[in-house]
């Protein structure tokens, strides 16, 4: 049962692409659907059984590389944090796929989008499952390779293609930083295995490695280059200007690259090696102060976007920034709780967006919309329950695990904590307010679509509302339910072994103890950015283009994203670009092609020209070439020989 959780979205995946040869796009969608729902089905079993349970269960699969004193097992290693990850990957994936089928509905390549998005799942549910650091990293490029496939589905579109080359390029960047990182771990430990490093890490604290020609803390470097992987996967700042240019794929894709799959893979990452990052306190800093800065980032410039997406895509960046610096103050289980029941509103937020896309005509500019919350209310209300639960209202999930991370900050008591808990708070004020300021432009006041448009407005059909109505449940209830378990007194329990903290970093423990000023700060700072909100766009709605114009050059930093992507094109593109074109010029072109193929068929045409206009068709020419011929060999011979 356990390997089938993982190996039925690879099958499903294989016949999908066998049936897209035909066309058989129906049959495809019907397969790997059930292939995902089985895998649910299972999923649930096993978090019965090792989650709640608490057994364990590894796999052996294969001896996968062996070379020297180097070996790396294929092995499936199933304890808590893996199973509430499969519950998180294969639930939201599951929900995607069966909404794919209405989304996706006129496509012509349905089959190949199926496959796709199956083949994603199972280079998730791969990394969630590695017993060790190569294995953890094949998953990882996995789905780095599938989301370059998901979000350039639509290669026709410039805008696709180029989006996925940069979700490709810039997650190079972090993975070459994880590789050197895996590298580290291995010349520390001497293994790869899970097991081996979370026993040593101890004893490896004082540890030093050269690199770069000093002697530096070994753990340190290691959990600097390691979440330097973990910052291009989960788009942290500095490498996440490829999230929001994802937005080109199709919505479900979006859906489940924000919701379950690859901008979790960092978070959980960082919680897997918790082990190690605990006697690491440099990199727990950095980590803390990482995310607390891509929390407020992304807060900031989401409230200035208008595509509908990309909104909802900013605040995926914030709410990891703050699952992150949850991670750096070892509050390794709120991160975790806030990682599943994000991924249920945030699943929630995106399939609605996709619905009123569908039901726009695929308009996704807010200020296109309005008017239409009487057309579709049931995506009304659903977009509404994800606004709650992203805004963190009282008893929807959001409220539980985003405010039990901003506690966790402040009962740190460290500097770091400290400047994360008032970030965290200022972006959780910035996120009510774009929350509801999508809401009222999305559905509310006059119709700002052509006529003909609103004429088409109407509610997707049972296929796409079904996942958002499972959705809507984890979006309300998961927070509640799952709070003992994951935070609470039955915490330690819970999580097992599957998460270290040690004595010392009591961030978890005093987090239920903070004052009452900090547990009700968020939700007035919640409640005051909604107020603003409905005064900005449904009251006074002349106010926000009267401030952007009063602080025109702090709105045009906003809005165009603190500038990252033209001082990325003035630092590394352009250069690079000068330089590919110098070495094609000069290098590829004028070398070797110059003196290479190039070179030597030009040769050999000249060399040919010349000989052709030796072929004159005159007989007494050619008898003058032979007597020639027989001239000079005469007189070769007689030199050669003649004095013998």
């Amino acid at each position: 049962m356990y390997a089938s959780i993982v190996f039925l979205p690879l099958i499903g995946a294989l016949i999908a692409g066998w049936l897209s040869l035909s066309h058989r796009d129906r049959a495809a969608e019907l397969v790997t659907v059930i292939c995902l729902l089985t895998s649910l089905l299972f999923s649930v079993i096993a978090f019965a059984q090792v989650g709640i349970g608490g057994q364990p269960v590894t796999i052996d699969l294969a001896r996968w590389i062996v070379s020297g004193d180097f070996e790396a097992m294929w092995r499936l290693r199933f304890d808590t944090l893996t199973v509430v990850m499969l519950i998180v990957v294969t639930g939201v994936s599951s929900m995607v796929h069966l909404y794919s089928i209405g989304y996706m509905s006129h496509d012509n390549a349905r089959a190949r989008f199926m496959a796709y998005l199956s083949l994603f799942t199972f280079a998730m549910l791969m990394l969630v499952t590695a017993d060790n650091l190569v294995q953890l990293f094949f998953g990882w490029e996995g789905v780095g390779v599938a989301s370059y496939l998901l979000i350039g589905f639509w290669y026709k579109k410039d805008s696709a293609h180029t989006a996925a080359m940069k979700a490709f390029v810039v997650n190079r960047v972090g993975d070459f930083g994880f590789a050197l990182g895996i590298l580290a771990v291995y010349q520390i430990f001497g293994s790869v295995q899970f097991d081996e490093i979370f026993a040593n890490a101890g004893a490896a604290a004082d540890t030093k490695i050269t690199f770069l020609g000093s002697s530096l803390p070994a753990l340190e470097v290691a959990g600097i280059l390691l979440f330097i992987g973990a910052m291009g996967k989960s788009a942290q700042l500095g490498l996440h200007t490829w999230l929001p240019d994802a937005m080109e794929g199709p919505t479900p894709v979006s859906a489940l690259i924000h919701a379950a799959t690859m901008v979790t893979a960092g978070v959980f990452m960082v919680c897997r090696l918790s082990p190690m990052l605990e006697f690491a306190p440099l990199s727990l800093d950095i980590i803390t102060i990482v995310g607390a800065l891509t929390a407020i980032f992304a807060a900031t410039v989401g409230f200035t976007q208008f595509d509908i997406k990309r909104v909802i895509a900013y605040s995926t960046c914030s709410q990891l920034g703050y699952m992150f610096f949850a991670a750096g103050v070892s509050a390794y289980p709120a991160a975790m709780f806030h990682l599943t029941t994000h991924a249920f509103f945030k699943a929630l937020l995106f399939l609605g967006a996709g619905s009123v896309i569908h039901a726009m005509s695929n308009e996704q500019d807010l200020r296109n919309m309005g008017g239409i919350w009487k057309k579709i209310p049931f995506t009304y209300m659903m977009m509404w329950i994800g606004s709650l639960a992203l805004a963190g209202f009282p008893f929807f999930a959001g409220f539980y695990s985003k405010d039990m991370i901003l506690e966790a900050a402040f009962a740190a008591h460290t500097p770091v904590g400290m400047l994360a808990f008032w970030l965290g708070c200022a972006a959780a004020f910035l996120t009510a307010f774009y929350s509801w300021r999508l809401l009222i432009m999305a559905f509310h006041g006059k119709p700002r679509a052509s006529a003909e448009v609103m004429s088409h407005v109407h509610e997707s059909p049972l296929v796409m509302t079904v996942p958002l109505f499972v959705l809507s449940i984890g979006a309300i209830f998961s927070g509640w339910l799952g709070y003992e378990l994951f935070v609470g007194h039955d915490m330690a329990r819970f999580w097992g072994d599957s998460i270290l903290i040690l004595p010392e970093h009591h961030a978890m423990e005093h987090a239920h103890h903070v004052p009452t000023w900090v547990k009700l700060l968020p939700v007035i700072l919640a409640g005051s950015g909604v107020i603003l909100a409905v005064l900005c766009y449904a009251v006074w709605t002349g106010l926000p283009g009267a401030a952007a114009r009063t602080l025109r050059p702090i709105h045009a930093f906003f809005f165009n994203k603190w500038y990252f992507d033209e001082l990325y094109d003035l630092i590394f593109v352009r250069p690079a670009v000068r330089i590919g074109a110098f070495l094609w010029q000069r290098g590829d072109r004028d070398t070797i092609d110059g003196f290479g193929p190039d070179g030597l068929s030009s040769l050999v045409l000249r060399v040919s020209s010349a000989a052709a206009r030796l072929q004159s068709g005159f007989v007494f020419h050619y008898a003058f070439a032979m007597l020639i011929g027989v001239v000079v060999l005469l007189s070769w011979y007689y030199l050669r020989f003649g004095g013998m």
